[in-house]
């Protein structure tokens, strides 16, 4: 069954059981089993989506539209379910600004915006290693050799529903021009026809393959060792940018995106070697949008930088990081693993049968992400949570505002800069439950903050907020969220692996936190994962 034909979910679920007042309306062809069947006059089933609570069908085709008014007619829908869907479209009409007749101006404060943007991605980026403090590199008289086609055609966002119209690209060439360093010219000469080639020869490429068309890697300059070791003789150090792209029509894959192509390797390999032969220092900049393969090469730069796709002013927003003027405090939001296979789900994707699947059954069951790597001891790369500093951070004084739970706990935390920069750090509070009754992970994520800017010797007491369904787990059996009794580990640091305070609370006997229909059987009988 499809998601916009489930009066369970969008019924049952979304409006009687999590209070939604909105309008619910479908992906683009929602309920229909793929494009093929749409070129081939297929149709979803119109009749089921409207009864299940499903408000509005997009794009909409004139066959939907058809067979609506002839169920209206016939009476297979009533007029009482369409008159609801289209009292619920009209509320949300009247509550809008448009029919509000807000003024607008129609002309946005793009430099504004364009600051906003620039701020919010230097905020976000992770710094994923930085031995012996190569980063901040803020020299500006010594000479920058700049390497990686995506240096110079920048990924502000994926493809797809993930690109908008935005005002300009600042690439990273752009960004450090900017911000005053002394790039390598004859490299700049080199990449700027070649990136701009590549570029327009990929969007041809995607143009020819159609709206869903995915982007592909653009092909890196092919480079001698003499002409790299040239650069490390004149240049103080190496910026090289890795770049991958994606969007929506259809899923990554592991050769040549998750793992790095060979010319990528190879490439990283000649610069490393020719920059520390000098004794100079070599930064891998992440022009990403999703996880990829680190564990082959990490070893072999000094600094790694994720600066994610960080939009229209990314250049800037780099350039910023990378000089120290921001100090940069992101954390991973995902788990880097060493190898693809190493996550649960890679056992079940992409589904059977294996040349052209049509079914998966994920049986990884509580187990995900960093959930999984965790309660399993999978080494990762870089676990969930993880990201560096400028300065470093001391956690002390951990408390709780009561040692047994009742309906909330407050934790408190102290956290001092007692390094030489100022710099922000996010605080994550994990849960350990007791995990006799109730199958649970090692731990999980239960709570963040970010401090303010902190100066070198400067402390702020962080405080975080337990709740009753922070602690419960969903019960099949018993159609209800519950916290077992016992006692829970509350786990303070600076990731998932890396914790710093612990402290414990005590359940005195099970709370049933919320009760609930019982809807959505399992249609397929599987075993979902747990540790031996």
């Amino acid at each position: 069954m499809y998601t916009s034909d489930s009066r369970d979910l969008l019924t049952q679920v979304l409006r009687n059981e999590w209070g939604f007042k909105g309008i619910v309306m479908t992906d683009w062809f929602g309920g229909f089993p793929g494009f093929e069947s749409i070129r081939t006059g297929g149709i979803s089933d119109v009749v089921k989506q409207m009864n299940a609570g499903n408000d509005l069908l997009m794009p909409g085709i004139p066959a939907q539209k058809k067979v609506l008014l002839e169920a209206l007619d016939s009476g297979r829908l009533s007029q009482e379910v369409a008159g609801l869907n289209v009292k619920r479209i009209l509320k949300y009409i009247f509550s809008t600004p448009t029919f509000a007749h807000y003024k607008y101006s129609d002309k946005p404060d793009l430099n504004a915006h364009a600051a906003v943007t620039r701020s919010a991605a230097a905020e976000g980026m992770v710094l994923l290693k930085n031995e012996n403090n190569a980063l901040p590199f803020a020299d500006k008289q010594k000479e920058v050799s700049l390497f990686g086609v995506t240096s110079y055609a920048w990924i502000t966002g994926g493809t797809g529903s993930g690109s908008v119209n935005n005002k300009h690209t600042v690439s990273l060439l752009e960004g450090l021009n900017a911000a005053g360093y002394k790039l390598d010219k004859e490299l700049v000469e080199l990449y700027k026809p070649h990136a701009e080639k590549e570029a327009a020869a990929e969007k041809e490429r995607r143009k020819a393959r159609g709206i869903l068309a995915l982007p592909e890697r653009l092909p890196e300059m092919k480079m001698d060792d003499a002409f790299i070791a040239k650069k490390a003789e004149t240049s103080e150090i190496a910026f090289v940018t890795l770049g991958r792209n994606s969007g929506e029509g259809g899923d990554r894959v592991v050769n040549n995106d998750f793992n790095l192509a060979t010319e990528e390797i190879e490439m990283l390999d000649k610069i490393s070697k020719a920059f520390h032969a000098k004794g100079k220092k070599v930064v891998v900049i992440l022009n990403i949008g999703g996880v990829i393969e680190t564990a082959s090469w990490k070893d072999k730069v000094d600094a790694v930088l994720l600066a994610w796709q960080p939009g229209q002013e990314g250049g800037h927003s780099v350039a910023d990081v990378i000089s120290g003027k921001v100090n940069p405090s992101g954390k991973l939001t995902m788990t880097f693993p060493v190898n693809y296979a190493d996550h649960a789900s890679a056992k079940n994707f992409p589904g059977e049968p294996s040349d052209n699947p049509a079914d998966v059954t994920y049986k990884e069951g509580i187990y995900v992400g960093y959930r999984y790597f965790n309660t399993f001891g999978i080494k990762p790369s870089f676990e969930f949570g993880y990201g560096k500093s400028y300065t470093d951070f001391e956690y002390s004084d951990i408390k709780t505002s009561s040692k047994i739970f009742n309906n909330s706990v407050e934790v408190s935390v102290n956290i001092k800069n007692t390094g030489k920069v100022p710099g922000k750090e996010i605080v994550e509070l994990y849960l350990s439950a007791p995990g006799k009754t109730i199958d649970k992970p090692q731990s999980e994520l239960k709570a963040y903050a970010k401090t303010k800017e902190l100066k070198p010797g400067e402390s702020q007491t962080v405080i975080l907020t337990l709740n009753k369904k922070d602690l419960a787990s969903f019960e099949t059996g018993k159609s209800a969220w519950i916290a077992e009794a016992g006692t829970y580990k509350i786990l303070v640091g600076a990731s998932s692996l890396d914790i710093r305070q612990k402290i414990e609370i005590d359940v005195s006997k099970e709370l049933l936190v919320e009760k609930v229909q019982h809807i959505l059987p399992a249609d397929k009988q599987f075993e979902d994962l747990k540790p031996q």
